[in-house]
């Protein structure tokens, strides 16, 4: 070896050792589009796990359910296949049951129950059940707000209203019998097919929460919006246990700390943005209506007809009435 050759040698080697080694990317599935809860959810995480790691790990978030449907995406992390996902809490309920007292119509009623529910006791419950039957984790809550409805034919402000609109809803046992008790068999439909559906009118309308209405540009295609309260979208990040348990301790509480400062910044970015985004819909021709004798009606028919039916599937009354205690409610009514 010549000296020249010797010497470039040397200096890659040297190069080498003193560079540092390149993090490990993580794959993160997000079901909605730019600008919303998911992805403002993702970034802080990411932001986080590359401050815990000291820059060892990161990730890449992939938008638009480019990595699969929302629920297809806690099969593959429960598979290993996939390392984390972002997704609405009613896309885990078919895999864990008692995640889906989260999702009864009118269980939580402000964002405060919402972030006291999720980073409580009830919380860590669900997390730890969420292992038991799905293989994931809940590392991580987004609060996106309040499911309201939008459609594209007619202003709705009471349950009569409506009356021959096709409502798209998420394949949830509970949100479709939360239309039926209203008067409406809902259609079922996954998440990617709804925007198409929307603008095909193959549905007349569907609910989701201001933000993920703007991140997805519903507002390209339906022009009314009724501001229900009946379900606040909670939006959990998850991970893959099998992956999880491969990190080291310090590691895994790397990613958790990152988690836990991602969901105090998604509360955070729902309380500055939504009014924002909400105004900006106004801005973009959409019509918002309140209902009538503020959702008494709504609310009426919705507990009293779904509550009773999911007792058994969410682990029995009790699950509900602890978590309806916990928030300084009375126990639901026998």
């Amino acid at each position: 070896m010549t000296y020249m050759k010797r010497l470039l040698t040397g200096t890659v080697a040297a190069l080498a050792l003193a560079l540092p080694a390149a993090a490990t990317e993580y794959r993160i599935a997000v079901g909605d589009g730019a600008g919303g809860t998911q992805e403002a959810l993702g970034k802080a995480f990411i932001a986080a796990l590359e401050e815990e790691s000291g820059g060892e790990m990161t990730g890449k978030l992939f938008l638009n359910g480019q990595l699969g449907d929302e629920q297809d995406t806690v099969t593959a992390a429960a598979t290993g296949t996939l390392d984390f996902s972002i997704l609405a809490i009613n896309n885990i309920t078919p895999f864990s049951p008692s995640v889906g007292t989260l999702t009864l119509p009118y269980v939580i009623l402000s964002q405060e129950d919402a972030e006291t529910l999720t980073q409580g006791e009830i919380g860590q419950q669900m997390i730890e059940q969420t292992i038991e039957d799905a293989g994931v984790r809940i590392i991580g809550w987004g609060y996106s707000g309040f499911r309201v409805l939008t459609n594209s034919k007619k202003p709705v402000s009471t349950v009569e209203d409506l009356k021959g609109l096709v409502i798209r809803v998420p394949k949830n046992e509970i949100m479709i019998e939360t239309y039926k008790s209203w008067g409406i068999n809902p259609t079922p439909m996954a998440w990617g097919e709804t925007f198409a559906a929307l603008q095909q009118k193959v549905v007349d309308g569907q609910d989701n929460p201001y933000m993920t209405v703007y991140a997805m540009k519903f507002d390209e295609v339906q022009k009314y919006v009724t501001d229900l309260h009946y379900i606040f979208s909670i939006e959990p990040l998850i991970v893959s246990e099998a992956m999880f348990e491969s990190l080291s301790e310090e590691e895994q509480a790397q990613v958790l700390a990152a988690g836990e400062a991602a969901t105090q910044a998604s509360a955070q970015f729902l309380r500055d943005q939504e009014a924002k985004i909400r105004e900006e819909l106004i801005a973009r021709g959409m019509e918002i209506s309140e209902p009538a004798d503020g959702e008494k009606e709504f609310m009426e028919l919705a507990t009293s007809a779904v509550w009773p039916k999911f007792y058994d599937q969410i682990g029995g009354k009790e699950v509900l009435d602890n978590v309806l205690t916990s928030l300084g409610r009375e126990p639901a009514a026998d």
